[in-house]
Formats: C-alpha cells, sequence, structure tokens
C-alpha cells in the first residue's frame, strides 16, 4: 500500500535513542533543552520562545488555557482544519466562530476572517493548510489592529514561510506537531511558540504542573535553600506535557534531516503538478505565492467525481484521504447547523489527499499518477 503519511526513521534515530539509554537519564533533561535550542534557531527566534510539549494539541489546550478567556468570548476558526482548535477553545469556555475558507488554499483569508468578526471577538487561530502559507502577514496586521490575539497552527508546516519569515513566527503564539503522521516526527511530542517572555514563563510552568522555575521542578530558579533543596511553590493549576530526552533526541537527528525531506516532497509535489495538470476536470495544488515557500504536508487535488477516484485508487493499493472535515458539521461545537460556508462546503465534496511524503520512491509517484490518468482515459471522470 502507497500510503498518504509514512515516517522517515532509520539508523541515526536508533542511535540517538541508544545514547539516551546509556545516559541512565531518559526524562526531561539536556536533549529537551537543546532541541528547544536548535528548533528556535531554525525558525530564527529566541530560545525562551520556544517550549516544548507532548503534542501539538496540548500546545493548544495550554495556550488558550493560560489567556484568561471568558465564556461569551469569541475565537475565530477557519472551519477547515484540525478538530484540537476548536476543542481547546471550548474547553475554556469560549465560543468558536467557525469562518469559510479559500476554496483552492483551503486557508481563511483575511476577508474570511473579516466577515464573521465581531465586537466579541478576542483571538484567531489560523492554520496553514497542508504547508500552504496563509495570508499571514495580512491577517496579522488586521489583528494588531484589533488587539486580537493571533495563535498560528503550523502543525503541518515546519520550514514554510512567507517573505523569507518562516509561518509560526508572525502570532503571539503557534504550535508544531512532531507526531508519527507528520514531516519531522518524534513518535509524538510538540513545540510551542510564544512571543513575549512573561507569557512564555508562565505557559512553561503551566505545562509543568504550575511548578515555579526552580530545582525541584528541573528549571531555572529554586525557592527551596541549600540544605532543603526538595522545597517547591506552585505558581498556578496547570498540567504535566512536557517533552523527554528520548522523543527529543530523536527530533534533534530528524531537524537535521529536515531538509532533504523538505526537497524531496517539493520534488513529489513539483511531479504531481507538472504529470497533473493537462488532466481534464482536474484541480491540481496551487503553486506558491510569490515570495512564499510551500513545504507540502499535503498534496491535494480536487474534482467532482472524488469519492469514485478514492475508491478506484484504494483498489490499486493507494491510499488516499480528505483532510480535515469542516468543524461547523460537528455537532459537539454547539455551531449554528445551517450556517452557510460555501467553500468550505464545495471542498469537502471534491478535495483528495495524495500520498506526498519523503519516503515515496519514484515508482511511487508515477504510479499514483498513471492510476489517476487511467481513471480519466476510462471516462470516469
Amino acid at each position: 500500500m502507497i500510503n498518504v503519511f509514512q515516517p522517515s526513521l532509520g539508523e541515526m534515530e536508533l542511535e540517538a535513542i541508544r545514547n539516551v539509554f546509556n545516559s541512565n537519564w531518559i526524562g526531561r533533561g539536556k536533549k529537551v533543552e537543546e532541541f528547544e535550542r536548535k528548533f528556535a534557531e531554525y525558525q530564527g527566534v529566541l530560545p525562551w520562545q520556544m517550549i516544548s510539549t507532548t503534542c501539538a494539541t496540548e500546545g493548544l489546550f495550554g495556550v488558550l488555557e493560560i489567556l484568561n478567556l471568558t465564556p461569551g468570548d469569541e475565537v475565530i476558526i477557519p472551519t477547515i482544519g484540525f478538530v484540537a482548535k476548536a476543542s481547546a477553545v471550548c474547553h475554556v469556555g469560549a465560543k468558536p466562530i467557525f469562518c469559510d475558507v479559500d476554496p483552492i488554499t483551503l486557508n481563511a483569508t483575511l476577508e474570511n476572517i473579516q466577515s464573521v468578526f465581531t465586537d466579541k471577538t478576542k483571538a484567531v487561530v489560523l492554520n496553514h493548510y497542508g504547508g500552504y502559507p496563509a495570508e499571514i502577514d495580512k491577517i496579522a496586521d488586521f489583528c494588531k489592529e484589533k488587539n486580537l490575539i493571533l495563535i498560528e497552527d503550523a502543525a503541518c508546516a515546519i520550514g514554510s514561510s512567507v517573505k523569507n519569515k518562516k509561518v509560526g513566527t508572525y502570532g503571539d503564539f503557534a504550535v508544531w506537531s512532531f507526531d508519527s503522521m507528520k514531516i519531522l516526527v518524534t513518535a509524538d511530542g510538540g513545540m510551542i511558540y510564544c512571543k513575549d517572555e512573561a507569557l512564555s514563563k508562565k505557559l512553561r510552568e503551566h505545562l509543568y504542573l504550575g511548578l515555579m522555575e526552580g530545582k525541584a521542578s528541573g528549571l531555572e530558579k529554586s525557592k527551596g535553600t541549600k540544605d532543603r533543596w526538595w522545597e517547591y511553590e506552585v505558581s498556578q493549576f496547570g498540567r504535566r506535557a512536557i517533552m523527554n530526552d528520548m522523543t527529543a533526541s530523536i527530533g534533534l537527528v530528524q531537524l537535521e534531516r529536515l531538509p532533504k525531506f523538505l526537497d524531496r516532497r517539493q520534488k513529489i509535489a513539483q511531479y504531481y503538478s507538472e504529470s497533473l495538470k493537462s488532466v481534464p476536470g482536474l484541480t491540481i495544488s496551487p503553486e506558491p505565492r510569490t515570495g512564499d515557500l510551500v513545504t507540502y504536508y499535503l498534496y491535494w487535488i480536487q474534482l467532482e467525481k472524488r469519492d469514485e477516484l478514492a475508491h478506484y485508487l484504494l483498489e490499486n493499493n493507494i491510499y488516499t484521504t480528505f483532510r480535515y472535515w469542516p468543524l461547523h458539521k460537528v455537532s459537539k461545537f454547539g455551531h449554528d447547523q445551517n450556517i452557510k460556508l460555501p467553500n468550505a462546503e464545495l471542498a469537502k465534496d471534491i478535495t483528495l489527499n495524495l500520498p506526498c511524503h519523503q519516503s515515496l520512491t519514484d515508482a511511487d509517484v508515477e504510479q499514483v499518477v498513471e492510476v489517476i490518468k487511467k481513471f480519466t482515459r476510462n471516462d470516469k471522470l
């Protein structure tokens, strides 16, 4: 089976894990600190602005929990996006307001966001769909003008950039995912960007049981005395969502390999685009805007007979999917089920994510293209 997602792991990662085993310390330690520092360097920000965690979802929950939102506060979310965003907003008692998206990029535009903005809006949680950057520069300016908190969900967009600035560093907060289906994997894990130093300290403590920075909590300062170093204080009611040296050691190796991963994905995307652009009735993934870098966590096509093609590909051992089901269609989030978001409604019926990962061989990619073309030649489109 040719899969949509697949990690690239090997002897280098195994050796890194072996070294952690031999150190006799597998919890949060020096490897985590090094991974945070090197990831910050890769993103072009300061080390204290990066906070590792167990997953991007935990990062979103943690960020929303420290923002002191109240019932009635509204948070704008693109309806095409991962369920974690809406769940985190509802968890803190705020109200998710779902906006439409561009029908081709599947990203929310500034106009989409402005159309649902009210005087109750407190924050925006923005996607970069499949690694394709949103209009983050324009949206960041709008949020600053309206005094809104901007949270970038960059879980699928590691390496993507707008005007030579990495996505995830435009807003007040951002999250990245390193789970087993992402470009850079650590089995599970995530990273949070926080622009403000005081909030970064608060979030770091929140993700470690609210323990104030001290030796007892594995951080910098200590309430405990020289004779009683085990004493500690708690600044807030917090969670325990910290990375460990096992996952961080994998992440350090993957970060070194990341440029080659991204290069391979771009070559696969280019091959798809060149090979499929003339297929009748089929729309290919959008080309990057001038000055943008797309890292192709997803490559998608759009066609009316999406479901038929997906089943035909599956019969030929090629797995495809559609991510993500529109959040405004999920009744648990308490939204008006009669809301009309026409672009998202269209996209959910015609969009198909093709296999696009660095472990694909040239033969795999050629097979995907040939099966799609065969479907077309049989007049099934």
